[in-house]
């Protein structure tokens, strides 16, 4: 018998966007990463012993690895764990550094405190450091059809989820950013969404989940915004990123997101829409309160 909706749904929940918290996982082979007294990472045992070779950086213990304490400053943090990156890039152990972008992302223990330092965002998978970015619904009111919501298809050169369906616009927070910078950075860049539509996107909460690849961990909080397009509004990408845009009505979209042709976290970002929109209802959906469980993981 074919798996229903529900549990294909539930499948790339648990089994692919949450596989860390699940049996068979490296979990608990890893190590917390601190920076003082605070957790800000996880650590995995073949990244722990290549990273051991630098002790002036990192400190690796019994139950812990932590940045070095005499590295106070956010600068100076900043640089050390750099030229590490770049040494285990050079020496091409790990997949993750093979794709590395030059962009550099804040490490906090919580967004709302300050960050304590920034490194390569390809190299965040190693020390297993939360991820943000911000992800868009963007949507239109159509007098006879209803909502619609616009999926965009990323392009085949890309070097994560090539040919995945997407939204139609997200990104990842490069340091300094704000939400709502990201936002309309990635609105000008993807779709060609101007600023004055951009900025009139609501902010919708968040999702956070935890998964682990050949690549490392992932630990991530998407910034989620539900973006209300003209009608008459046709996407078109400016950064050769995304290869098409789609239109498509609420039931297509909720059969799609369950697919494997649909990127993981954009259908978790998409479940979690359908749910807030009322298009999946509590007492219609059997596997309601696990689709929520799973869209608002606790990280670390």
């Amino acid at each position: 018998m074919a798996a229903s909706w529900s549990e294909l749904m539930l499948s790339k929940l648990v089994g692919r966007c949450n596989n860390f918290f699940q049996p068979g996982s490296s979990r608990a082979m890893c190590k917390p990463f601190m920076v003082g007294d605070q957790q800000v990472g996880w650590v995995w045992p073949g990244v722990e012993k290549h990273i051991q070779r630098f002790p002036d950086v990192f400190m690796v213990e019994d139950k812990q690895v932590s940045l070095c304490p005499s590295l106070q400053m956010y600068e100076e943090r900043t640089a050390r764990v750099q030229e590490v990156m770049v040494k285990l890039r050079e020496e091409g152990e790990f997949i993750a550094l093979k794709g590395w972008r030059d962009e550099m992302y804040e490490v906090f223990h919580q967004r709302s405190s300050p960050p304590v330092f920034r490194m390569e965002r390809t190299a965040t998978a190693l020390l297993g450091v939360k991820q943000y970015g911000v992800h868009v619904n963007g949507y239109v009111e159509h007098p006879q059809k209803g909502p619609l919501m616009w999926i965009g298809r990323r392009a085949k050169n890309k070097s994560t989820y090539p040919g995945k369906l997407d939204q139609v616009t997200a990104g990842g927070f490069t340091a300094g950013l704000t939400a709502q910078e990201v936002l309309v950075k990635e609105c000008a860049e993807e779709a060609n969404i101007p600023q004055d539509i951009a900025l009139t996107a609501q902010p919708a909460g968040a999702i956070s989940y935890f998964y682990e690849d050949e690549r490392g961990l992932f630990p991530e909080i998407q910034f989620v915004f539900d973006l209300k397009l003209p009608l008459d509004f046709q996407p078109v990408n400016t950064d050769g990123e995304v290869s098409e845009f789609y239109l498509w009505d609420m039931d297509k979209v909720k059969e799609q997101i369950a697919q494997p042709d649909f990127k993981p976290n954009c259908a978790m970002v998409v479940l979690d829409f359908l749910i807030r929109h009322g298009h999946i209802h509590p007492d219609q959906e059997p596997r309601y309160l696990q689709f929520l469980e799973n869209l608002h993981k606790t990280l670390f």
